[in-house]
């Protein structure tokens, strides 16, 4: 009897191939012949689940930012506010492979947002889920009131979300230099200068 495939867990793996063609050929190799090569299967199979390669990609690219929103759903409090708001910053930036293949995808991805309506759509919907992060983890530690009473949060969260981002395109690019400690570094002594107020840099 013919094995029963999950639809949506083939739609991942075939995500994950696009993933791999991109981060070893780069995007413009990830066409739905490379792609189905990749995963094993005919072009007639995959086009089962995804009928153009502008679908495939959409959802590879929308795939990161379900990665990163389940890896922030599953977490728990820490002992503390601080802990907790560095450890929810630290499942957005490449600290090991998992990470650093969604970081690599995310960049890869980047620039054709900028000409594929699509793309951006995604683009700015992971955009702004990113930005939200940021703004939980200074509200965490305003809240706990570890930070001056006049903190400005929507400003702070959008410095730290550039600094995420800034981190990131380091570390895919300088992985020698931006390692995954120095990333955690960086971060908690960011997070350090929210605490002590402004002036503190």
């Amino acid at each position: 009897m013919p094995r029963q495939v999950d639809p949506q867990q083939r739609r991942a793996e075939l995500a994950e191939a696009v993933w791999t063609v991109i981060r070893r050929d780069g995007l413009q190799r990830a066409s739905v012949r490379n792609v189905a090569r990749e995963a094993g299967l005919s072009m007639g199979s995959l086009r089962h689940y995804f009928a153009t390669q502008a679908e495939l990609l959409c959802f590879a690219m929308q795939l990161v930012g379900d990665r990163a929103r389940a890896r922030v759903r599953a977490m728990q409090p820490a002992a503390s506010p601080r802990a907790t708001a560095e450890r929810l910053l630290q499942e957005l930036v490449p600290l090991d492979d998992e990470r650093r293949a969604e970081s690599e995808v995310w960049l890869a991805f980047t620039a054709r947002g900028l000409v594929d309506p699509d793309q951006r759509a995604i683009h700015q919907g992971i955009h702004d889920q990113l930005r939200g992060a940021c703004a939980t983890a200074i509200t965490l530690l305003a809240d706990a009131g570890l930070t001056p009473a006049d903190l400005d949060v929507d400003l702070e969260a959008t410095r730290l979300h550039a600094l995420l981002d800034g981190l990131a395109v380091h570390a895919v690019m300088r992985p020698e230099q931006v390692t995954p400690d120095r990333i955690t570094a960086v971060i908690a002594r960011h997070l350090d200068t929210l605490q002590a107020g402004p002036g503190s840099g």
